[in-house]
């Protein structure tokens, strides 16, 4: 079967953008995207759109947005699998050109959240979990990940400062993005000092509602060849995974077994392992949910995520660096565009093209997109030959 390559990436900016629509800032991605690939929109078969609709007043966002970049009568669907939405768009089209169905596809994550207010999104949010026994009691996603927290804090000793440690690093990363809601850096005591959330969580622990898009270009091997010729990135490994929609039937609060599974479908298929992974873009909607990935994907035994964001390892020269663009804590979470996000970064990175940001030597990346609780978990292998 043919590889899939990635032959486009673009971005629009994320944040609070009252100037413009979910279909326009789904055209400010798709435009860069098609430039960067050196493609005309005609030749593009098929698109699949990353987003969750109830964030909306249009229902059928797929429709709208496929409208809007003048690619009808081609074939569209939407994907949706709450903050994993995007990569399971990204999936799609890539079983898509796999099966041989289509040879060039886009990929387009897009939302719209600021419309609504935070109590809204909150409830929203929280329905994601189980609806029967937990968030009509009030559940919400800083509480489901606050417990997470403290599960980790009585197990292995995990500190409050070490979670502020990771929203220090990604601030830092987030300063130095165009296209990230926060540009400023933080310290551990300005963190530290937040208000309270959801115990232990404060402020910076939490990521923050965005509106924004991007947009991947993906073709089969001769088609990327054509193309890029030498400057294909391929998306050689991916992996997908669910879990229990209840966190009262999870066998621990300490990791997400839909990470653990999803990162062995993938490396296998990639022919890698953790330790050949250069650099990461992980689910850190809030800190402790780095810490946990840290540990799910391979990079650091379990217990010991707390101690590698301590010594650093996930900086940039670090043993692997994890989300230098500033992550979903500071680049904001559009959860229908995340996946895409994420990925766009990890392009860019095997690329060279990352800039002060740029992680020297990175040939490998990877992807770990999570959806609500864990209830579903999307890992991506991205190599440069």
């Amino acid at each position: 079967m043919t590889r899939v390559g990635v032959i486009g990436i673009g971005h629009g900016r994320f944040g609070r953008r009252s100037d413009a629509t979910v279909q326009e800032l789904a055209f400010e991605a798709f435009r860069l995207a098609v430039q960067d690939a050196g493609i005309e929109r005609q030749q593009i078969e098929a698109s699949v759109i990353g987003a969750v609709p109830e964030y909306h007043k249009q229902r059928s966002v797929a429709g709208v947005v496929q409208e809007y970049l003048n690619l009808n009568p081609a074939p569209t669907w939407l994907t949706e699998v709450a903050c994993a939405s995007g990569s399971a768009a990204i999936r799609t089209a890539w079983m898509a050109i796999r099966s041989g169905v289509h040879q060039v596809v886009a990929v387009i994550g897009c939302q719209k959240m600021t419309e609504l207010s935070t109590p809204e999104i909150l409830a929203l949010m929280g329905r994601v979990g189980e609806v029967q026994w937990e968030s009509v009691y009030g559940t919400t996603f800083p509480a489901y990940y606050a417990m997470f927290a403290q599960a980790h804090m009585k197990k292995f000793g995990t500190t409050r400062e070490q979670m502020a440690q990771v929203a220090v690093k990604n601030h830092y990363y987030g300063a130095r993005n165009p296209n990230a809601l926060f540009r400023k850096e933080i310290t551990v005591k300005k963190a530290l000092a937040s208000e309270p959330v959801a115990s232990p969580f404060q402020v910076y622990d939490c990521c923050a509602n965005a509106d924004g898009a991007a947009c991947l270009i993906l073709a089969s091997e001769e088609r990327a060849r054509a193309a890029r010729k030498d400057k294909v990135v391929w998306l050689d490994g991916v992996g997908c995974a669910s879990a229990s929609m209840s966190v009262l039937k999870r066998a621990d609060l300490v990791s997400l077994p839909s990470a653990g599974a999803a990162a062995g479908q993938a490396y296998a298929m990639a022919g890698t392992a953790a330790k050949d992974i250069k650099v990461a873009e992980v689910h850190d909607c809030f800190t402790i949910a780095e810490i946990l990935a840290y540990e799910d994907l391979g990079f650091c035994a379990k217990g010991e995520g707390g101690r590698f964001i301590e010594g650093k390892q996930s900086y940039v020269g670090g043993a692997t660096p994890v989300n230098v663009d500033g992550g979903l804590k500071a680049k904001g979470h559009p959860i229908g565009a995340t996946g895409v996000s994420m990925a766009h970064e990890i392009v860019k990175q095997l690329r060279g093209e990352a800039g002060e940001r740029q992680v020297p030597g990175a040939d490998v990346g990877l992807t770990h997109n999570v959806g609500g609780i864990g209830q579903y978990c999307f890992v991506h292998v991205y190599r440069r030959d």
